[in-house]
């Protein structure tokens, strides 16, 4: 019989998107209120997976990752979920019926990376409130490797490097003192 324990901490980033690079960067700003500093970001590049988010949120959409310093428990990713919806919900203007900005949280272990949604399908685990969980990446034979439904923005081979670097970071802080790197406290 195994002993039930609390998981190592993990490290968490999001996936910014929006046609406005201002609005990139004062939500990052607004990220660090409820996730700390930002420690590592991704390369901003245009976003032309499909043309889903066209309608809602305009043209020219750019896509970025960034990363915060802090590591805390896995079973945050629902509740920083929620935060983030209410930061996406905050950037709307009256005029507007769809957002300016999608923030999709996540989290990297060593093995995977874990992705928040709203929506249920087949491959996603029910986490609380609402939100669900799902396996984006896992990290075997020395590298991140695609699951069937992997979002093809996360194998683009800059995400994968950020992603692989971020890995190290991760690695890294795991071997550090806990209380240099680690939530004292639940991190919202």
């Amino acid at each position: 019989m195994g002993t039930a324990r609390d998981p190592r901490p993990a490290k968490y980033f999001v996936g910014l998107l929006s046609s406005d690079i201002q609005l990139l960067n004062s939500v990052e700003t607004e990220l660090t209120a409820f996730l700390g500093a930002i420690d590592c970001r991704s390369e901003t590049l245009p976003w032309n997976v499909s043309s889903f988010y066209e309608k809602e949120m305009g043209t020219g959409l750019l896509r970025r990752f960034v990363s915060f310093c802090r590591l805390a428990s896995p079973g945050n990713l629902a509740e920083i979920k929620l935060q983030t919806q209410r930061l996406e919900d905050s950037c709307r203007t009256a005029e507007q019926n769809g957002r300016k900005v999608n923030i999709d949280p996540g989290y990297l272990e060593a093995g995977k990376v874990v992705l928040a949604s709203t929506k249920n399908a087949g491959h996603r685990i029910y986490l609380q409130s609402g939100i669900y969980g799902e396996v984006a990446l896992l990290y075997y034979d020395g590298a991140f490797q695609a699951c069937p439904r992997t979002y093809p923005d996360y194998l683009w081979a800059e995400t994968l490097s950020f992603l692989t670097s971020l890995r190290s970071v991760y690695l890294d802080q795991l071997k550090q003192p806990a209380e240099s790197n680690r939530e004292k406290a639940p991190i919202l």
